[in-house]
């Protein structure tokens, strides 16, 4: 069975075709320059992400509004259901 590469609900055969596009637009010479710059650009919007999360944790820590043993509680039974999930899934998969 061939399983086909989906990212963002695209196919395999139309990233190619998109790259393709993009070495014609652009060159060959420019594509590490501009992978460059994207993976610059993604990097920056991620720690400023991360940063706005720590200072929301940080001010409602401060200000007593997030129980961190409550929230605790809460991923950990998130966690639990997640690996029953998987674990039922992943045998749904091994019997294909």
């Amino acid at each position: 069975m061939i399983h086909q590469l989906t990212l963002l609900f695209i196919g395999g055969t139309e990233i190619i075709f998109v790259l393709f596009i993009v070495v014609l637009v652009f060159g060959a010479d420019k594509l590490p320059e501009i992978a460059r710059g994207l993976g610059k650009g993604m990097r920056q919007l991620k720690d400023a992400t991360n940063d706005i999360k720590q200072e929301v944790t940080k001010s409602a820590k401060e200000n007593n509004i997030i129980d961190t043993d409550v929230t605790k509680n809460i991923n950990d039974e998130i966690k639990k259901v997640k690996d029953d999930l998987e674990d039922f899934t992943g045998s749904l998969k091994r019997n294909k």
